[in-house]
């Protein structure tokens, strides 16, 4: 499938291996530029840059933040104007780093520019922004334009906004659950069972999902598994993967190393099994948002794209977690089975317990030094992470029908302590390219408690946002070892924490946040 974000339109073919600035000059278009690389990272935002005495400009009324259509034969892009006086010269035009790897050009290549029709879509979004119910066809709209890169950042912050909180409901949730599927690519597979899971998340650690399809993929069943990378955590399942093996699998990789080994661990950004859902992603994260509504489509689109039938749904309850109690975490479960029974998906939820990290590593890195504790049934592993992936594991064998609920726990059980897990684990990291090791941060600072007592109180969130600081996951070895789970006994000058960064200036300010919080961060009975 062609990239989400590059729109095919009918234009005379260029050249694309030739330097097209050397085109004749009487054939080429008034409204051409030549291209500089300003070499800026937008992120997943196409950005032009043009002066403001650009006759272009001026002509074609341009002006900053318009939205414009960039082409180079019969490639375009659309991106965001941004005027500016003497980063490119005269006859020029700026791209930023994703515009110039979306529109495939380099530096000297002649564009050309053009306004962007009028977007309806966006009508919609002023619709729900206001309370209404959209239909269907609606969510196709918007969901086809943001696939297609129609919305500016701030134009999907507007969308995401107004179907935040509980402003969608379930007939909405499964218009746009089935618009992000019949956007995207779909796989399917030869065999009736194909399993999946999903955390929703707001826990740190927690990285259960390589365990779960090591076990599972090793009692000869298959679970294609995507992942995504960090929303509003230090680490998604993909980052956390990609400092042991390569995520960014193409379809047909995936398949390949499916059928081979029977489970995977892939990035489903770099697939488009859901492109719109990848993009909305993104801004979601920089918005520290990840709403209810957006969530179950998001994770069930995907599930749906990549084929799975049965998928089990962990939902972490605690009052620091993404989900607060026990109400919140039923009606939720009941959102999910909804959605998923319209869609053809059997969905299993599962309530566990959210009031504190699981594991001890926060962060990509240190996740994945848990998890190859836990596989290689490392003697110091943290038992928690191995507990909760078994019964995830199990849960998974028993809605297969290949086992029932006495025999699936005892066979997870055994697939991991004999061996078999981490086995089928290395298998698939071969078949997806290699197997390392993750490296920790070089800059390392040590917490002690300055009292005794017992740890009656943890703050996920804090904890979360302080190996964000630290750099995780944008810094894959950066993070947090936490060594104080609920219930331990503290004597004073006991270990509490260690935080991990690349740059000594990271763990300064990390340390510094954490001298801010320390007095909510840990609440021990005296």
């Amino acid at each position: 499938m062609e990239d989400a974000l590059t729109t095919t339109f009918k234009h005379e073919s260029a050249d694309h291996d030739t330097d097209n600035a050397k085109m004749d000059r009487e054939h080429v278009p008034s409204n051409s530029l030549k291209v500089r690389s300003v070499n800026i990272d937008t992120y997943r935002e196409n950005i032009i840059y043009m002066r403001g005495d650009c006759p272009i400009c001026k002509s074609e009324g341009f002006s900053a933040l318009t939205r414009i259509v960039v082409y180079y034969g019969e490639r375009s892009i659309i991106a965001t104007l941004n005027v500016v006086s003497d980063l490119v010269g005269h006859g020029e035009a700026g791209l930023s780093n994703e515009a110039l790897k979306r529109l495939q050009v380099q530096e000297g290549y002649l564009i050309q520019v053009g306004h962007l029709k009028p977007m309806e879509s966006f009508k919609l979004v002023r619709s729900k922004m206001y309370g209404h119910v959209l239909e269907s066809a609606a969510f196709e709209a918007i969901i086809n334009d943001i696939a297609d890169g129609r919305y500016s950042n701030v134009e999907l912050a507007a969308f995401i906004t107004a179907c935040s909180g509980k402003n969608l409901s379930d007939p909405e949730i499964i218009s746009l659950t089935r618009a992000m599927i019949k956007k995207g690519e779909k796989l399917y597979w030869n065999k009736a069972i194909i399993l999946d899971k999903h955390c929703i998340g707001g826990l740190p650690g927690n990285r259960t999902t390589p365990i779960v399809v090591s076990i599972v993929a090793a009692a000869g069943l298959t679970i294609p598994k995507t992942s995504s990378r960090a929303i509003t955590s230090p680490a998604g399942t993909a980052d956390t993967m990609e400092t042991l093996t390569r995520v960014d699998l193409t379809l047909s990789e995936m398949r390949k190393v499916v059928e081979k080994e029977g489970g995977c661990f892939a990035w489903g950004g770099a697939m488009q099994l859901s492109p719109a859902d990848d993009v909305i992603i993104s801004v979601e994260k920089a918005l520290d948002i990840d709403s209810e509504g957006q969530m179950i489509a998001s994770v069930l689109s995907k599930k749906a794209a990549a084929g799975s039938t049965h998928v089990i749904i962990d939902i972490p309850v605690g009052e620091t977690a993404k989900v607060r109690t026990a109400e919140e975490a039923k009606n939720l479960a009941i959102r999910f089975n909804t959605v998923g029974q319209a869609i053809g998906l059997q969905v299993k939820t599962v309530i566990t317990d959210g009031t504190q990290p699981v594991g001890v590593g926060i962060g990509p890195a240190l996740e994945a030094l848990d998890v190859l504790a836990v596989l290689r049934n490392d003697q110091y592993a943290p038992e928690d992470l191995k507990q909760r992936a078994m019964s995830l594991a199990a849960n998974l064998l028993e809605i297969s029908g290949h086992f029932t609920e006495n025999e699936s726990l005892k066979q997870a059980t055994k697939l991991l302590e004999s061996g078999k897990a981490f086995e089928k684990f290395v298998a698939i990291c071969h078949a997806q390219g290699s197997i390392k090791e993750p490296m920790r941060a070089q800059f390392r600072y040590d917490w002690f408690s300055d009292r005794a007592g017992r740890v009656e109180k943890i703050d996920n969130r804090q904890l979360a946002r302080l190996a964000k600081l630290a750099g995780a996951p944008k810094s894959p070895g950066a993070g947090l070892r936490f060594y104080a789970p609920l219930g331990t006994s503290i004597a004073r000058r006991d270990l509490l924490l260690s935080v991990f960064a690349e740059s000594a200036g990271e763990l300064d300010y990390a340390k510094e946040f954490l001298r801010s919080i320390a007095p909510e961060l840990l609440i021990l009975s005296s």
